[in-house]
């Protein structure tokens, strides 16, 4: 019966610091530019966009396209950051084991 308090008590101290580790990512601003600066966006730890720049000189009426595909490729990138950062949180967390429906 010791062995399993103890591991009670592991799993109760490990899910204090991946709630800890979530908060810590939640409030990181992940900053990503594109189109050699014509774009920056700002993204946080729980996926939500907090601003877009856009240099006026990206807006060309005849090539809405590239706009598009520049804020298209901020967007991915700074999703792309925050979804790296919260792996490398799990895996010092886990161990490296990946456990399904955590985070």
């Amino acid at each position: 019966m010791q062995n399993m308090n103890q591991i009670m008590k592991q799993m109760q101290n490990m899910q204090k610091e991946m709630m800890k580790s979530q908060e810590e990512l939640e409030g990181k601003i992940f900053e990503v530019t594109t189109g050699g600066g014509m774009i920056k966006l700002e993204m946080n730890g729980k996926y939500e966009v907090k601003s877009i720049k856009i240099n006026p000189e990206a807006v060309d009426p005849d090539d809405v396209e590239m706009l598009e595909d520049l804020i298209l490729s901020a967007l991915q990138e700074a999703h792309k950051q925050v979804s790296e950062a919260l792996d490398e949180i799990m895996g010092k967390l886990t161990g490296g084991m990946k456990i399904p429906g955590i985070f």
